[in-house]
């Protein structure tokens, strides 16, 4: 067994996960060329919006990469800080930053795989037991749950051609 050749597979199936379509839709996928003015809807009585499940996505990816990155880590709030009372944002731009926040935000945390590749399974020093291996799987599992919700939106909005 070559631990080298075995830590790259793990960290490019990693990356795979993190990036690509491979059992389900990708992030990228679910939010392309969602109408704006659906953003912010609520169909069928459900408590969430593309928007606020979006933003979640994006608070919660950030969190973990803090917690990943940071050993004097604040915990939040749970629920209150994970997600936002708008339904809809402010305007496209604020659309568009927060998208873009999610992508900066997971090429960091990418990064952060690759540099510490040799540490996947090494337990956080400021954490309960967390690993790197956990915290990616975590974004992972995280963002491709509230995928399906937007997908699910969008289908019941029928705007989710795909």
């Amino acid at each position: 067994m070559n631990t080298t050749t075995d830590t790259y597979d793990i960290i490019k199936g990693l990356i795979s996960l993190l990036t690509k379509a491979n059992a389900h839709a990708s992030f990228d996928d679910a939010i392309k060329n969602i109408p704006f003015v659906d953003l912010g809807k609520k169909p069928d009585n459900l408590p969430y919006s593309i928007w606020q499940l979006t933003e979640h996505i994006r608070f919660t990816q950030k969190d973990i990469l803090d917690f990943s990155t940071n050993k004097n880590y604040k915990e939040h709030k749970w629920p209150d800080d994970y997600w936002i009372k708008e339904a809809a944002p402010a305007n496209e731009e604020t659309w568009k930053k927060s998208i873009a926040s999610i992508k900066k935000d997971l090429k960091e945390f990418i990064e952060l795989l690759k540099d510490k590749a040799a540490e996947l399974t090494k337990p956080f020093e400021h954490g309960s037991g967390q690993t790197l291996l956990r915290e990616a799987l975590l974004i992972a599992d995280h963002t491709s749950y509230h995928t399906g919700e937007i997908i699910l939106l969008r289908r019941l909005m029928s705007n989710w051609k795909h």
